[in-house]
């Protein structure tokens, strides 16, 4: 039986590192994570759904889907969620090989 490494099995099964495949799949991934740690720290306020909704004026539905699935919402409304949760934000945006021309 031939042993194969994290690395090898992910790359079959999800695409390599770059690849359009593997970029979707990380992601969904960190968008599921933003809605799970959401609902965590939600949770650990002792906030329901509709009382965390009325705190940044959006429905409760909106948390739901949020928390189900970070990728349907706004980075506005995101924000707005992680403030009221008193959660410290860093955003981290890395551009690579970015070529940006201005026309006159």
């Amino acid at each position: 039986m031939k042993a194969y490494t994290l690395e090898q099995v992910q790359d079959k099964l999800i695409g390599k590192i770059g690849t359009p495949g593997r970029e979707i799949f990380e992601y969904k991934l960190q968008m599921d994570i933003i809605g799970k740690a959401v609902k965590q720290r939600r949770q650990e306020r002792h906030l329901t759904q509709e009382e965390l909704g009325k705190l940044i004026g959006v429905q409760k539905t909106q948390i739901s889907r949020l928390e189900n699935n970070a990728s349907n919402v706004t980075m506005d409304t995101l924000i707005k969620v992680f403030i009221a949760l008193k959660a410290k934000i860093k955003l981290q945006v890395e551009l690579t090989n970015l070529n940006i021309s201005v026309g006159q």
